[in-house]
């Protein structure tokens, strides 16, 4: 069968190379793709929001599943363009519909949801422009530091967390009333802070039954230590080494099930990824935010550990058999490093040519943003690539990520040094 992947990054890269090996496989598309998924499949060029090009592209290549990468597509429907289309509506896509994209889409909803099926997470409240007085009283009853969410997507940086509540209350009227994210932060949920250390678990769903994929924790910031500005994140691991069996099954008992059950329920279909972020507050999981699709660089140690056959895990999820899915799993660690652009995730310049990623043998290169240029691979985004390994013990795994980064060049390259500083 002939699959489309929609996206550029190092995710879409990552899938890209799982599909690949599926020998129920017929061609594989990326649209846009980068390139790394040049190599393995064929990039289309139309934006993952152009649901006309896409509907052309799928008919015209006789597509036969499209698997959604960004948040962006779910939640400006994407799915449901595909259910509203009489050319499209047999197409199985992966990814949530509309209204269910909203758990991402707006944090607001999400914590909507989490209240209404008792799942744990901070205390919080929501505030446009028109209560911003009221707003400064919450913020005034809460102990520092202070969390600032945009309600809406803003490509990862719309979440502030500072210490002072003056500064506080001034980004909160940046947000609010200066519109410092557009239409993203036209609401702000204000919350209180949880002190704990984070990790993600990765549930897929076809709406009936799930699966729990493996954990991962990433490093969200540009500086060692964890200093500096939010990035996309700039490394992960998998698994997390203090989730244990116990914590596990707290994790999956409060809030795997109540979030599955809580779709039936509130009947949003949902067939596709769900990215729980969470912290642990002493020995109990609470929940952080959710993301509808698999997170980015997570899917570079996630799904390298996962040993079915990819497509078939997939199909079924399209079918609604994934019960009847066994998920087979690497017992080793996997480890991945993002190489970014000098100044990321400030100002940077693109067109840098990459030398010798085509020498590492024992690591895995996923491309995140790169393009070819003639028949030079050059950068063409922030994070540039992730560098993967798989080894018994993280340590091992991310020793041979760093061997294998010091073969590759780029003019002002950068990286974290310390990722799985913290475990």
């Amino acid at each position: 069968m002939n699959i489309l992947i929609l996206g550029s990054g190092g995710r879409e890269h990552t899938l890209a190379w799982k599909l690949s090996q599926s020998p129920q496989l017929k061609k594989l598309y990326v649209a846009p793709g980068n390139a790394g998924t040049a190599s393995i499949a064929q990039n289309i060029p139309i934006g993952v929001n152009d649901f006309e090009a896409i509907k052309k592209t799928v008919l015209s290549e006789d597509i036969a599943l499209v698997v959604v990468g960004p948040e962006d597509p779910l939640v400006r429907g994407v799915h449901d363009f595909f259910l509203n289309d009489r050319e499209l509506r047999d197409i199985p896509v992966i990814g949530p519909q509309q209204e269910a994209a909203q758990l991402e889409g707006s944090k607001e909803f999400a914590k909507q949801f989490m209240m209404r099926h008792a799942i744990p997470t901070a205390a919080y409240q929501s505030f446009t422009a028109a209560d911003l007085e009221e707003a400064y009283g919450f913020l005034e009853s809460l102990h520092p530091p202070y969390v600032l969410k945009a309600d809406g997507l803003a490509a990862g940086k719309g979440v502030v967390i500072l210490k002072d509540l003056n500064e506080a209350k001034a980004e909160l009227r940046s947000m609010l009333v200066d519109a410092k994210f557009g239409e993203a932060s036209a609401t702000v949920v204000i919350e209180e802070f949880l002190d704990g250390i984070e990790l993600s678990v990765f549930v897929l769903t076809d709406g009936i039954g799930y699966k729990v994929l493996p954990t991962a924790k990433d490093y969200k910031r540009i500086g060692e230590g964890d200093t500096g500005l939010n990035t996309g994140g700039m490394g992960a691991i998998s698994p997390v080494p203090f989730a244990d069996k116990t914590f596990m099954d707290k994790i999956h008992e409060r809030i795997v099930k109540p979030t599955v059950e809580g779709l039936k329920k509130d009947e949003l279909p949902y067939k596709g990824f769900i990215f729980i972020g969470l912290i642990k507050v002493g020995d109990d999981p609470k929940v952080i935010e959710y993301n509808v699709r698999m997170g980015d660089p997570e899917t570079e140690v996630v799904i390298p550990r996962i040993k079915n056959d990819f497509l078939e895990v997939l199909q079924a999820v399209a079918l609604g058999t994934l019960d009847e899915v066994v998920l087979e799993l690497d017992s080793r660690s996997a480890t991945t490093v993002m190489l970014v652009s000098g100044g990321y995730p400030e100002a940077y310049e693109k067109g840098k040519e990459i030398t010798g990623f085509q020498d590492i043998t024992d690591s895995l290169v996923f491309h995140a943003g790169t393009k070819l240029n003639e028949d030079e691979v050059v950068t063409n985004g922030g994070r540039v690539m992730a560098i993967t390994s798989l080894d018994e013990d993280f340590r091992q795994a991310l020793q041979k990520s760093y061997q294998n980064i010091k073969k590759i060049r780029f003019d002002a390259m950068n990286y974290r040094k310390d990722i799985g500083f913290d475990l």
